[in-house]
């Protein structure tokens, strides 16, 4: 896990989903967590930087990472649109 440079989060209503990278921008690890074991799992992280869509819950989730020693970004859902893939799902979106 000390390899991770950057951490994308799709945050969803009940589960979220996770995509890690490595300076190279290389696909380190997938996953997808509730709430309790997403901040269980990243609590155990090397601090990082966490992007995330805003929205509803990305505030509450922002201020929990922060917490922790992670640097949350949050992107405005009007600049996501250049980052949208074909194949829409949830780890697609987490990318």
């Amino acid at each position: 896990m000390e390899n991770i440079a950057l951490i994308g989060i799709d945050l969803g209503k009940n589960s979220f989903h996770i995509h890690c990278q490595d300076h190279r921008g290389k696909a380190v690890y997938r996953k997808k967590f509730t709430r309790p074991k997403l901040i269980e799992f990243l609590a155990t992280c090397p601090a990082t930087t966490i992007a995330m869509e805003a929205c509803g819950g990305s505030h509450f989730m922002a201020r929990k990472l922060a917490e922790l020693g992670h640097f949350p970004k949050l992107i405005s859902p009007q600049f996501v649109r250049p980052f949208v893939k074909s194949n829409k799902n949830d780890f697609v979106d987490a990318e």
